[in-house]
């Protein structure tokens, strides 16, 4: 199953650090380090799939090269304590391929990194863990200084933003689960902390290989016993409620495999002998359900509860996919199918929405138009005296529907925080666009179909 991780941090000279061997490091490359003069050699260090420099515009082309990027970095930074870069990390899905991944990394790094002016970094590396599964994930150093064609400029405090952080996170798992649902790849990916998603379990710090090495050294092993600790009383939760183990799972994916199943066990969980105990308690849940062999010949299995909630869905999606409703005059259908600019398929998807029935489903690739499809569509419902909302899984993606279609939009998690208070709760005379609705979750689908049926 696909892991939620992105991390920040600065790479600073109070640290002892250096930016050099820091990209020398992430790159599996050698680097010599002018203001040390010495080289940093890591190019036996394997796998780093990707490596490349991201420039934004008007940057100079010299920073191309590695090495004359972070050396001019050492250079301007004067203070024995100076900030140096900015580091982020996050895991890539390992359910896609390398070139789904790398192509994933570079659009996230593009849009929130480069486009905010900042010079990336990017390194991607497909390493295998000791069960010999990827671990993929992606090293970004970024630049703390705005950058013109001479080199670098003054610090952009504004980067520090805490705000700012969480964008990334939240954004970081909007553009993963896009692609995901893109690539038809039945996972999804969760910035929000266990409480915000429902899981009764308590988080655990993050302890990597480095870590692990550090506690064998005497080095934080008070933060290792913490999470030692933390994993025993989950498991020892798991043991007592063996179901949340279950619903943890298909709050990413609708079903899952053993190997998904174990996975989730062993992070949460202290020891073997616990991850045994907990497995068998799980694997005897009443509530776990076998569901047979994939294409790839893995058994896979769902929850009862998981198989309700895709049951209501379908009875409800189809109940109002068969309901004449919403019907928009010939008349005012064939003016907006007529629309000029439109293409020929934007006319059909046009002719499609405006029909009377309640509901109806779009799919299109990004750039081929949809938002301005909707936009006349929208046009359409009003002039037939309908009143037309818009909601999206994410802030962006309502941003972008309301700009796109001039659909006044919010998020589903607003929308249905509203509903529970009574406000703003859907009327006869309503049409809901659910932009991305691909994204969803089937719980939070089904909610919101059942509460428009």
């Amino acid at each position: 199953m696909a892991i939620y991780h992105l991390h920040a941090k600065v790479i600073s000279r109070a640290t002892g650090r250096s930016a050099v061997a820091a990209a020398a490091y992430r790159a599996a490359s050698r680097l010599h380090d002018v203001r040390l003069d010495r080289d940093h050699d890591f190019s036996n260090k394997s796998g780093v799939v990707h490596s490349e420099i991201l420039l934004p515009d008007g940057a100079p082309e010299r920073f191309l090269d590695r090495a004359t990027l972070w050396n001019e970095v050492e250079a301007i930074e004067k203070r024995k304590d100076a900030q140096l870069a900015r580091e982020v990390e996050f895991s890539i899905p390992r359910e896609m391929t390398q070139a789904q991944g790398i192509a994933l990394a570079r659009d996230f790094v593009r849009e929130q990194f480069v486009e905010r002016g900042m010079v990336a970094d990017l390194n991607v590396h497909w390493d295998i863990g000791e069960d010999g599964q990827a671990k993929p994930h992606a090293h970004v150093m970024l630049s703390t200084r705005s950058v013109d064609e001479n080199g670098f400029g003054a610090k952009e405090r504004s980067w520090n933003d805490k705000e700012l952080l969480l964008t990334w996170r939240g954004r970081w798992a909007s553009l993963a689960n896009e692609r995901l649902a893109e690539l038809d790849l039945d996972v999804r990916i969760d910035h929000r902390s266990f409480v915000a998603q429902g899981i009764d379990l308590e988080p655990q710090n993050k302890i990597g290989p480095a870590g692990m090495r550090r506690e064998e050294r005497g080095e934080d092993a008070e933060r290792v016993a913490d999470h030692l600790e933390i994993a025993r009383r989950n498991g020892e939760r798991l043991l007592a409620e063996p179901h949340v183990a279950l619903e943890a799972l298909t709050r990413q994916q609708s079903t899952f495999t053993r190997q998904d199943l174990a996975r989730f066990v062993d992070r949460h969980t202290a020891d073997a002998e616990q991850f045994s105990a907990v497995m068998v308690r799980v694997e005897a849940c009443p509530e776990l359900v076998a569901l047979g062999k994939d294409g790839h010949g893995r058994e896979r299995f769902s929850t009862r509860a998981m198989i309700g909630v895709e049951q209501r869905l379908e009875e409800a999606s189809f109940a109002m996919g068969q309901s004449q409703g919403h019907a928009v005059p010939l008349a005012v259908r064939r003016a907006a199918m007529a629309r000029d600019g439109l293409g020929d398929e934007q006319a059909l998807a046009v002719g499609e929405v405006t029909k009377s029935r309640d509901l109806s489903v779009v799919v299109g690739y990004a750039g081929t138009g949809k938002s301005t499809m909707l936009g006349v569509a929208r046009a359409a419902w009003e002039e037939a005296g309908y009143r037309v909302r818009g909601a999206a899984l994410s802030g962006i993606a309502a941003e972008g529907l309301e700009s796109g279609s001039g659909i006044e939009s919010r998020t589903l998690a607003s929308l249905e925080r509203a509903w529970e208070r009574g406000f703003d709760r859907l009327e006869r005379g309503d049409v809901l666009v659910v932009d991305e609705a691909g994204m969803v979750g089937s719980r939070q689908m089904e909610r919101v179909l059942s509460a428009a049926r």
